[in-house]
Order: C-alpha cells, then sequence, then structure tokens
C-alpha cells in the first residue's frame, strides 16, 4: 500500500531544522530511536509499528534522563529511511495523532541537539568587547577577578540570549499544537491593535495559541506576579483581551502557576470583562489535557509540565552555590552534587 504524501511530507520535516551552519540533521539511528520512544510512550507494540528492538537500550523511559549521546550509539538493527517511514505511516494508521507526538518530539530534540551545539561553539567574549564595561567596577577588585566576572556575564548572556531564541521556536507552537491550534505571529493575526482612541488599527497582535475551529485565542503565562509584570508589559496584557474581542475572538487566559497575585486578579477580570475565559494551576493543566485528547495530552505531562513544575519550586528558593571553570576542553558548572560538563570546540 502506497504510503501517503503526508506522511513523507511529516518525517523529512521531522529530519531538519534551519540551514547553513545552523542546520541540524536527524540520522536514522536518531529517529529510529525517538521513534521508539513514542511508541513506548504511547504503549504501541512491536507488532503496530513494526520497529526492531534497540541493540543499545535506553537506560531510561523518560527522554530526558536520556544523554543527547545515547542517541548516536549505533544500533544494530537501525531500519532504512524507508522502512521508518512505513513504520510512522503504520503508528499513524492506529492512533491518527502519533505523527503530531511525534513531530513535538523531533522539535524538541532538535532545538536541544542545536543549544548544546550553541554552548559548545559560543565565542569567548573579546576584551575589545567588554573592556569599557571595567569603567563601572574598576579598582573595587584585583583586575583579574574583574576581568573573569566580565567575561563569564557575558558570555552567560549570550548563551542565555540564545536560549530564549531557541525557546520561543518551540514552546508555544508545541503546546499550540497540542490544543488544536497554532501559534499566530503578529504580520498573519487577525487580532490587531487599537490605537488611543479605540479604533482598530493595521498592527497586528501576536496569539500564543489561534483555535480557528473555536474562534479562540489563548494566552499562556508561567505565572502573574507584579515582578513578572512591569507596567508597561502589564498595559500590553491587559490590552489583548480587549483586542481580541474587537476581533471577534473570545480570549482564553492560561496560567499555569497558581501562585495568586493582584496583578493575576486584574488580568482575570480584564478576560472576563470582555467575553473571556480562564484556567489558572491545575485548572490549566486539566484544560489543556482535555483539549489536547488522550494522545497529545501524553506529550503534555511527559514533555511540557515536568520541567516547568520542577522549575517552578525554585522559584523562591536559592540560587544554589556554584563554581565556573573554563578550560581549553570544557566548560565546568560545579554544584553541590552534581556537574555540567559542556565540551568546547571551534
Amino acid at each position: 500500500m502506497p504510503i501517503p504524501i503526508e506522511i513523507k511530507k511529516l518525517f523529512s520535516a521531522a529530519r531538519l531544522l534551519g540551514s547553513g551552519d545552523d542546520r541540524v540533521t536527524l540520522s536514522e539511528n536518531e529517529l529510529f530511536c525517538l521513534l521508539t520512544q513514542c511508541c513506548c510512550d504511547l504503549s504501541i507494540e512491536a507488532s503496530v509499528s513494526q520497529l526492531p528492538p534497540l541493540s543499545a537500550p535506553a537506560p531510561s523511559s523518560d527522554y530526558y534522563r536520556l544523554p543527547l549521546a545515547w542517541f548516536q550509539i549505533a544500533q544494530a538493527e537501525c531500519p532504512s529511511a524507508t522502512a521508518l517511514v512505513e513504520s510512522l505511516a503504520a503508528c499513524v494508521a492506529h492512533e491518527p495523532d502519533f505523527g503530531l507526538y511525534f513531530a513535538n518530539l523531533a522539535a524538541l530534540h532538535k532545538r536541544r541537539r542545536k543549544y548544546q551545539r550553541i554552548l559548545s561553539t559560543q565565542p569567548r567574549p573579546t576584551m575589545n568587547q567588554i573592556g569599557p564595561r571595567s569603567l563601572l567596577e574598576f579598582g573595587g577588585v584585583h583586575h583579574e577577578l574583574l576581568a573573569a566576572w566580565l567575561v563569564w556575564r557575558k558570555w552567560i548572556y549570550d548563551v542565555d540570549g540564545r536560549a530564549a531564541q531557541e525557546t520561543g521556536y518551540l514552546f508555544e507552537p508545541v503546546i499550540a499544537s497540542c490544543l488544536g491550534g497554532e501559534a499566530v505571529g503578529h504580520k498573519n493575526s487577525p487580532v490587531k491593535r487599537l490605537n488611543d482612541n479605540g479604533q482598530l488599527t493595521s498592527d497586528g497582535r501576536q496569539i500564543d495559541c489561534y483555535d480557528g475551529e473555536n474562534q479562540l485565542a489563548y494566552e499562556f503565562k508561567l505565572r502573574v506576579t507584579i515582578a513578572a509584570s512591569g507596567q508597561g508589559r502589564f498595559g500590553e496584557e491587559l490590552s489583548f483581551p480587549v483586542e481580541c474581542r474587537a476581533a471577534g475572538l473570545t480570549p482564553v487566559l492560561v496560567v499555569l502557576d497558581p501562585t495568586p497575585s493582584p496583578r493575576l486578579k486584574e488580568l482575570i477580570a480584564k478576560f472576563a470583562a470582555n467575553g473571556g475565559r480562564h484556567y489558572v494551576g491545575a485548572d490549566a493543566w486539566a484544560h489543556m489535557d482535555s483539549k489536547a485528547g488522550k494522545t497529545m495530552a501524553v506529550f503534555l505531562e511527559r514533555y511540557i509540565r515536568p520541567p516547568l513544575t520542577e522549575m517552578a519550586t525554585h522559584e523562591d528558593t536559592g540560587p544554589e552555590s556554584i563554581q565556573l571553570s573554563w578550560s581549553p576542553e570544557e566548560i565546568l558548572v560545579r554544584g553541590s552534587n552534581e556537574s555540567i560538563r559542556i565540551p568546547r570546540r571551534g
């Protein structure tokens, strides 16, 4: 039976990210491991997927506990690309949302691969770049310490900026797809900004998730606090439900952290005043799971909720003391019990 074109396109898209020197290309070996992971997550038997067993078994059933290096270990019975496409088609025939599940996991994996490369190749800042900044602190400590402080904080700033960029391409689009919608940029948005007189302008507004079937416009928040929402930024947040209503859409606020705050109360009231809905904390996760359906709810619970929930527990603690060291071979980040080793190249 011929493989549907959509399945072939899905497989091809899952292999590649970016272009030129930034390109990430997944090998058959990696795709085999990712397909196997998806099948394990969704309890799809080998009799359905037609995938052979891994000759080098995964050290954990939790994707986040699998080192990226494990995906590079050659699997003795790794199928060809054609056979992998056939397995993908079989899984989609068995579970229609399997294709989206696989696409999202591949997207996550590619971004993690790319970011590890960024960490390994991000250049060390030069004194030509950062030397003038020493004017603000020179003389307070010995110059060796000040120079190290300037270098570390600039390098961390640079790699954190790249992390924010890569996450922006991943976080909202993946969640939006799980909810049956899509993230919409300002250029193509059906929501237009209002001017000070309440009149529509031609400037569009980004939507975290647009549900075209039900005409919903979602706004995702990890947490709404006074610290997280400066006055200017909060004004933007308050205008979102107003502009959605003007566009004929129902605004939906999803806040994952239930921590109460006056800003959150005010934002909820603004959504309600404009015919909107809101889901906070456990209700937010329950709503997303319900809207995602059985299969994509598994993805949310395995790949989105654990990191966000765990990181939220550290909001008001620490940070733990760490020690940083830089050698030609690696950057080493030492904590009290563990270390992060970043091989350096280039």
